[in-house]
């Protein structure tokens, strides 16, 4: 597998994006959803990961907008049939690697609390809950994460 900055606009990883909304689509209404579209991912400031198996295929996609103070985690996706094999810890410290040779030294995050395996997935690496942030309203169907990098 292999993992890289890539752009967000090529049709494998917009139907990884299309196939993360319609899951959060059966999750949560669109007032509690706060995802970037793809111009949005494709912006200087947006670091935009894809992993891919060996033979090509895009198996996961993940960003990092770089705001002054810090980074925000977003559109994290692993394909369903790529899962439990390393993808998403693989795309998270290459995320996390990229942010910090950009001089980035916390990450931020919001999920939602539907998702017991995100959340288990981001204390694992070692993000811990925190209040929001940001422009993020305090809602019930947020969950805030933070992590501060080592320099």
């Amino acid at each position: 597998m292999n993992v890289a900055l890539e752009s967000p606009k090529q049709p494998e990883v917009v139907k990884l994006i299309a196939d993360l909304d319609a899951y959060q689509d059966t999750l949560y209404p669109a007032e509690a959803r706060y995802a970037l579209d793809l111009d949005s991912l494709a912006l200087p400031n947006v670091l935009f990961a894809v992993a891919r198996a060996d033979e090509g295929l895009a198996t996961g996609c993940g960003a990092i907008v770089l705001n002054d103070s810090y980074g925000e985690i977003k559109r994290m996706f692993v394909r369903p049939e790529a899962r439990r094999n390393g993808t998403a810890r693989q795309i998270i410290k290459f995320l996390e690697a990229s942010a910090r040779s950009q001089g980035c030294r916390t990450l931020l995050l919001e999920t939602g609390p539907y998702q017991p395996e995100a959340l288990a997935f981001y204390a694992k690496q070692g993000y811990e809950r925190c209040g929001p942030f940001g422009d993020y309203p305090d809602h019930p169907l947020s969950v805030f994460m933070r992590k501060q990098l080592a320099s």
